[in-house]
């Protein structure tokens, strides 16, 4: 069995009606943990780098920019893990959409 990863930080700097905004910060090897996503997201990278991602089809490696940003929709699986030598830090915004609940 491997040893546990350290953990991504998450530092959330707003939440309000309409959206959720959180700063992860990862150290080297560090993981969000396996999370499926509630709500459509779009990241802002703050640092380039690789991410490593683990999703239900296996695993794939995301090379970003940054200030380079992504979206994505809501029911996205995965762990997203440091794959670089130094700190990775990206914004991530969640958009709540009241018809959804």
């Amino acid at each position: 069995m491997s040893a546990e990863r350290p953990r991504a930080r998450a530092t959330v700097q707003v939440d309000d009606a309409h959206v959720k905004v959180t700063e992860w910060r990862f150290s080297p090897g560090a993981a969000t943990g396996y999370h499926r996503h509630e709500m459509d997201y779009v990241v802002v990278p703050m640092t380039s780098g690789s991410l490593l991602l683990k999703g239900p089809d296996g695993e794939a490696t995301a090379n970003l920019t940054a200030g380079q940003s992504y979206a994505r929709n809501a029911g996205v699986e995965h762990d997203v893990i440091n794959a670089n030598e130094y700190d990775f830090v990206f914004v991530e915004v969640e958009i709540k959409n009241e018809e959804r609940k």
